[in-house]
């Protein structure tokens, strides 16, 4: 059977004669579609160029196009011996990266979003090009993920490892060590490890050169991978020892250098050495000769000039797969109520817990928030507070989920947070996880008890949140979800004692908690 949507053969290679009018149509035609990739999902490039903008570890996100592009067309004389010829298997992967791509627009989850858009501009490559000519081109258009500004969660894990290994070779000079969390002291200062320190803006650079180095240095795969996984170590190694490096220098000088401006040029000045001794090392077995050209596949694939189909349908299917993601998520916004000032109360004091005196200064930031309120309260002596931040309709900057909330914010000038775990309590007869911090400001310690509630269900899993959110817009619900927040002083009774308080506090409170939360639901 014949039709335009029928599974391709690989692309063969055709006689020089007719390389150019084979070309012509499909390349046209894929140069097309991706260009209505970026146009249909253009507020999803926009935001990977807002990202690329405003911080330095994804700066490079601006170089990635041009260095794939300028990839193939190394390969150009290899592509233009091959035959485009529509390859219809890539559609229901088009559809499915689609289904994706709109499911982490309705929960806010920009880097999938952003992933799921790049996917589609090589499946679209694949779809109309056919599956030998995307292979030809598999390292460019798998380069273009780069692009994407991913390795944010990679922060936390990092600091802890930057802190570890910090204390346990200053500890090794014989320097004594007082650490608390990813803060320590030593005899001549203080010292924390913050985002800036944590060496993600090192791996991603050194991941993304490396791949490339490994692209264009190497053709054996087992060398390929081996230098890779190389550039994925050795920054991570190199950044403990960067952050040591920059406390013995403070330490020998009595904290006269290695702070400020050139705090961090020996940072990077100590990263570059350390990229090209890498890049030196791995030159001894290079291999960058190019491998010949595929032998003609004409008469074994059996595509003749006049057997190749037009790539038009196809090309016709992909763009209304491409349109429709969109419209959908267009359809769905233009649907949602406007919100509204919603009518969050103050838990009313119940169980003997009486509101009273702000307990303390802090508060935690959420962004975007449709309602919030802090109170505190006191029973026999004792003092906690709640806050509340409730979201209706969650949308981008205004959602539950953001790395932007958090109960302190990085480099705050009065408070830090020095610890962070999950922690199971009983609510109403029922085990639930909590996440617990403790906070330290110089007048005052507290302990910080956290969780979600997702209209009724309390949760500390991220990945549920985000599917609930998904879920409601993909169904036309609100959505509704808080995030709860109790703290009680730490003081000299320390965290066991202020734990006891908070376990009080929230089995006396939790139902006036709920019923303001259900309140604002049922509004």
């Amino acid at each position: 059977m014949s039709g335009p949507l029928q599974p391709s053969v690989d692309s063969a290679v055709l006689p020089p004669g007719e390389q150019l009018p084979v070309w012509r149509s499909p390349l046209v035609l894929a140069g097309v579609l991706v260009v209505a990739v970026l146009a249909l999902y253009w507020q999803t490039v926009l935001s990977m160029a807002a990202i690329w903008s405003r911080s330095e570890t994804f700066t490079h996100g601006y170089l990635i196009a041009p260095i794939s592009l300028f990839l193939i067309w190394q390969r150009r004389k290899a592509l233009a011996a091959m035959t485009a010829v529509p390859d219809p298997w890539g559609l229901p992967v088009l559809f499915l990266i689609g289904v994706v791509w709109l499911l982490a627009h309705y929960a806010s989850v920009m880097v999938i979003e952003q992933l799921a858009m790049v996917a589609m501009v090589a499946t679209v490559v694949w779809t109309v090009l056919g599956r030998r000519m995307v292979w030809a081109m598999i390292f460019p258009l798998a380069f273009l993920f780069f692009a994407v500004p991913l390795g944010e969660e990679l922060i936390l894990p990092l600091m802890d490892f930057t802190a570890d290994f910090t204390v346990a070779a200053l500890q090794l000079t014989g320097i004594p060590v007082y650490r608390e969390g990813t803060f320590f002291e030593i005899p001549s200062g203080h010292w924390s490890v913050v985002e800036g320190c944590s060496g993600v803006r090192y791996l991603i650079a050194s991941v993304t050169l490396g791949c490339l180095y490994a692209y264009l240095t190497y053709r054996s795969p087992l060398r390929r991978t081996v230098f890779v996984v190389l550039s994925v170590l050795v920054p991570i190694i190199a950044n403990g020892l960067r952050a040591y490096m920059i406390v013995m220098i403070a330490h020998l000088s009595d904290m006269k250098l290695a702070l400020g401006v050139d705090h961090f040029i020996y940072g990077w000045v100590f990263f570059g050495l350390v990229m090209l001794l890498l890049f030196w090392a791995g030159s001894f077995w290079r291999e960058d000769h190019f491998e010949p050209a595929s032998p003609p596949l004409a008469a074994a694939n059996g595509v003749s000039a006049a057997g190749r189909r037009s790539p038009l349908p196809v090309a016709g299917v992909v763009l209304a797969l491409l349109a429709a993601w969109p419209a959908l998520s267009y359809v769905n916004a233009a649907r949602q109520d406007t919100v509204a000032n919603l009518s969050l109360v103050v838990p009313p004091s119940t169980a003997g817990w009486q509101a009273g005196e702000p307990m303390s200064e802090w508060q935690p930031r959420y962004l975007g928030t449709d309602a919030s309120v802090q109170q505190s309260y006191a029973r026999e002596g004792h003092r906690a507070l709640v806050y509340l931040a409730y979201y209706r309709h969650q949308r981008q900057g205004a959602e539950l989920i953001n790395s932007q909330n958090v109960l302190v914010k990085q480099k705050d000038p009065v408070w830090r947070q020095v610890a962070e775990g999950p922690r199971e309590i009983t609510v109403n007869g029922k085990r639930i996880q909590v996440r617990e911090g403790k906070l330290r400001s110089e007048t005052q310690d507290l302990l910080v008890w956290h969780w979600y509630w997702m209209d009724g269900v309390y949760t500390t899993n991220h990945y549920l949140a985000k599917f609930w959110e998904s879920k409601a817009k993909l169904f036309g619900e609100t959505g509704d979800a808080a995030a709860i927040i109790v703290a009680a002083e730490i003081g000299e009774r320390g965290p066991d004692a202020a734990a006891a308080v908070l376990n009080d506090f929230v089995t006396g409170m939790e139902p006036a908690i709920r019923a303001s939360l259900e309140n604002v639901a049922h509004e």
